[in-house]
């Protein structure tokens, strides 16, 4: 009968693929009555944002050169050649090296030829495919395998577009645009990554929309990030499908206005893999949707079937496995709005901590719906359709639909991030190690507290290290070289990262 129920919801997935297309790009959100019930305003003001409204994300450039890069020749190499608005087109073949770009307005371009695509290789043995920190950066029609780290790692880059790639087996992370604003992640095929396929970390203004999504620890993953859109994504076979949600002991302590309809959220059943100890490593195999300590979180219109343990689980960090407390971090999901979805046969094998809530409750339900913990001002409609547990504080709804809300991109490009000398440590450490180490918590590298233990008083030698690690913890992955960053910045962002308090 799964098997079954998920071919149904494949074949749908063929047949609506158009529907959900061109959504984005219209004027900012009104709350309005239609005869479909009332639309969705969230607590997003465009008005108040460094842009106003919601289309491109790269300004528009006088036409650049095209530098074109064949096989046998190196990727970086063209890079260093190129001037802002430049765009670099990499023929079909292989390539294995790691592609940096920290110049603004680019475009890196895989040309596909008889379906043959530009394929960096990583081999095993090398870390990151592509890093850029340069703003109005495009890269897409790319496939990425075997890196043991990122595919796609944006560093404090603004105005991104990653798109139309094809990623498997890149170790941590596939796709994880990093302090950026206003970015589009669409059209990707993600699949056999340790720890996120597509990770929003500590971004604004992000649209996610027609990826597939499978095989990986957390399928997409909005972390302690803002105004977001997931939307028109197939998500399935993952510990986790979509998840939106607050890591503590990170900088920014936020999760909040995130969007997630019309997706296919199937399946995601796959034994968890993910690094022990980690935040992701707590994730129950068979989880759907996961909302931990986020706020204002819509789920509506997705069709969320077979997944074991619950099709959508809300909790607040109390009941959260693998998460530290952070004094600067409210740990409760507030205001979480669960519209119209489709759920069928979730819950059917669900974890002991949810049958334990069920029994509180006199109830032997398969939950499509499961929230523990604390949290104010959710609420539901229909919730007559669904077997829960956990949600009698919830109220009805007073909108059923998010259709006033296009997009959260911005009408006008973000402008160039200007780094002084003294935010260089800041913005570095921000950007590049705070996807792997939170203050006090494990993410995938030690604590920031357990590193100052180790150099409070050596700031040369934890950035020489930076620059040449060698494995040192048994129960953690090999640290990349971040020997890239240059000698100066490794030494700011030693200092920066010794003197943090939180």
């Amino acid at each position: 009968m799964k098997t079954k129920i998920a071919a149904v919801i494949l074949l749908a997935l063929t047949f609506t693929a158009g529907i959900y297309l061109g959504k984005q790009g219209q004027p900012a959100p009104v709350l309005t009555d239609s005869e479909q019930g009332a639309s969705y305003q969230g607590g997003y003001d465009k008005a108040q944002d460094e842009g106003l409204g919601g289309s491109p994300t790269t300004a528009a450039k006088l036409p650049g050169k095209v530098l074109q890069v064949k096989p046998g020749q190196m990727i970086q190499d063209a890079v260093k050649r190129a001037a802002p608005g430049d765009t670099i087109q990499v023929m079909p073949g292989d390539y294995s090296e790691t592609v940096y770009i920290d110049k603004d307005d680019i475009r890196l371009i895989g040309v596909i030829q008889n379906g043959r695509r530009a394929t960096l290789d990583g081999k095993g043995t090398l870390n990151d495919a592509i890093l850029y920190s340069g703003n109005n950066f495009v890269v897409e029609n790319f496939k990425i395998v075997g890196y043991k780290g990122n595919a796609i790692m944006g560093q404090a880059g603004n105005n991104f577009e990653i798109r139309n790639n094809v990623i498997k087996d890149t170790g941590v992370y596939g796709i994880f645009p990093q302090l950026g604003k206003n970015g589009i992640v669409e059209h990707n095929v993600v699949s056999g990554i340790e720890d996120a396929a597509i990770y929003i970390g500590m971004s604004d203004n992000v649209h996610v929309a027609h990826n597939d999504v499978f095989d990986s620890v957390a399928g997409i993953e909005i972390e302690n990030s803002r105004h977001a859109i997931v939307e028109n994504n197939n998500v399935h076979n993952n510990t986790g499908g979509i998840l939106a949600f607050i890591t503590p002991g990170l900088p920014i302590k936020t999760t909040f206005d995130v969007i997630i309809r019309n997706n296919f959220v199937v399946g995601n059943n796959h034994p968890n893999f993910g690094a022990p100890g980690s935040t992701v490593s707590g994730i129950p195999a068979g989880t759907g949707v996961l909302i931990m300590a986020a706020d204002d979180v819509v789920i509506e219109d997705n069709i969320i079937s077979d997944n074991k343990t619950a099709g959508v689980l809300i909790t607040d960090h109390d009941n959260a496995a693998n998460v530290t407390f952070d004094p600067g971090v409210e740990p409760n999901p507030d205001r979480v709005a669960l519209l119209n979805n489709v759920m069928l046969n979730n819950g059917y094998d669900t974890i002991t901590e949810v049958k334990a809530l069920m029994l509180s409750e006199l109830k032997t339900v398969e939950p499509d719906i499961v929230a523990v913990g604390g949290g104010t001002g959710s609420c539901i409609i229909n919730r007559h359709r669904y077997q829960t547990v956990g949600i009698g504080g919830y109220s009805n709804c007073d909108f059923t639909n998010t259709d006033e809300v296009k997009s959260y991109l911005l009408d006008t490009p973000v402008p160039p991030r200007q780094i002084s000398a003294d935010e260089r440590g800041e913005i570095t450490y921000l950007s590049v190690c705070s996807g792997c180490h939170s203050y006090t918590g494990r993410l995938v590298g030690p604590p920031i507290q357990s590193i100052q233990a180790l150099y409070m008083d050596d700031p040369e030698g934890l950035a020489a290290y930076i620059g040449d690690p060698v494995k040192k913890r048994p129960d953690f992955p090999e640290m990349p070289s971040q020997a890239y960053l240059g000698e100066e910045t490794l030494l700011a962002v030693a200092k920066y990262a010794l003197g943090r308090t939180d």
